[in-house]
């Protein structure tokens, strides 16, 4: 959809499943959809409208809209049930597009691959310096906040040509006990020894086309780090370690994968150490050029996933534990299925806590 000149009325475009696409719009902005293939149709009034989209759409059949019943997948449910009803006051069953989508916007080609795996090397590098900034200031006891270590990411993506949607996050103890903690530069809290540290970052190259890359990792200021923060490292970590493992095996096998199966192999494994109540959110998202992509995710939690895990596409495995008051843990990589049908992880795996001291 071009994003040029203005956008006020609506406009349909029918792919049919044998033929030439339709395009119908309306007079006021005819050339809206001028960039895509296929025959041209306009309208004015509402009744022109109607009658010419029941002459697009034929004879009563299966339409494939985005669209999620139930608003299952919310992240393909994008045409508003107005419209859904119009569509099938013609006569027509309404089905998700939501394999369509994942099969065309979701799966990586060789190219996009390798830019994802040139952004991972630069942020792997990049949160070592994080890490060594805060090392540094322990050392000197000039610490740096929350915030500091935030902004040094930021402005190390910028110097290596990377982009981001958003900072990073970057917060200590029991911030990150909200998953989405953002520090602020009034208040951020100073990284001092004892402290339990959470780093979540994400960028990709600054190039059209390029692929996100996103991961996070735990650390402790200090040399003990408390037996509860160290237990659950270890529960998100095995969590994350038996999803994986789960995805390899079956694949391995022939078999399909959806992302729902996957959720729940590394939920249980959280529910079985007792941490089922604290772990709040789905295990993966699809990554693409967005860093949440439009294929499928890691998901019986939030939604119920159905989407398979097909070649071509790439998805965070990232299990965590929040406790209110306590500490924020997450143990994050990425991984992608190739044309082989293998997964793989495409960085570094977390295995241990970093000791900063």
């Amino acid at each position: 959809m071009s994003q040029k000149g203005l956008a006020t009325r609506r406009w349909y475009y029918f792919i049919p499943a044998d033929g030439e696409p339709i395009k119908l719009a309306h007079r006021v902005e005819p050339t809206k959809l001028d960039h895509l293939p296929g025959k041209k149709q306009m309208y004015s009034s509402w009744r022109e409208l109607h009658f010419n989209l029941k002459d697009i759409l034929g004879a009563p059949k299966k339409i494939a809209m985005q669209f999620s019943p139930l608003n299952a997948i919310p992240y393909v449910s994008i045409a508003d049930g107005g419209t859904v009803d119009l569509v099938r006051s013609f006569g027509h069953q309404v089905v998700s597009s939501a394999d369509l989508v994942l099969q065309f916007e979701a799966l990586l080609d060789e190219k996009a691959v390798k830019s994802h795996f040139k952004a991972g090397k630069l942020v792997d590098a990049i949160l070592d310096e994080a890490f060594n900034e805060v090392r540094k200031s322990v050392r000197t006891k000039k610490y740096k906040t929350e915030y500091e270590i935030q902004q040094f990411i930021g402005k190390r993506f910028k110097s290596n040509s990377l982009v981001t949607d958003d900072l990073p996050i970057v917060g200590v103890n029991d911030h990150p006990a909200n998953p989405h903690f953002a520090p602020v530069e009034k208040g951020s809290r100073k990284i001092k020894p004892g402290d339990k540290l959470l780093i979540d970052l994400w960028a990709k190259l600054d190039k059209p086309g390029a692929i996100y890359y996103d991961i996070t990792w735990c650390a402790f200021i200090g040399d003990d780090p408390p037996d509860e923060y160290v237990k659950a490292f270890h529960v998100v970590r095995d969590a994350r370690r038996a999803g994986f493992r789960f995805l390899t095996e079956r694949l391995s096998s022939g078999s399909q994968v959806a992302g729902w199966e996957v959720d729940d192999v590394c939920r249980n494994v959280v529910k079985d150490a007792g941490y089922g109540e604290f772990f709040t959110h789905r295990t993966g998202h699809s990554i693409g050029e967005e860093v949440h992509g439009n294929g499928g995710n890691i998901d019986n939690f939030e939604t119920q996933d159905t989407r398979l895990l097909v070649p071509g596409c790439l998805f965070s495995l990232e299990p965590g534990v929040y406790i209110e008051g306590k500490m924020g843990v997450r143990s994050e990589l990425n991984v992608y299925v190739n044309g082989s049908n293998k997964a793989g992880v495409t960085g570094r795996e977390q295995d241990e806590l970093v000791v900063i001291h």
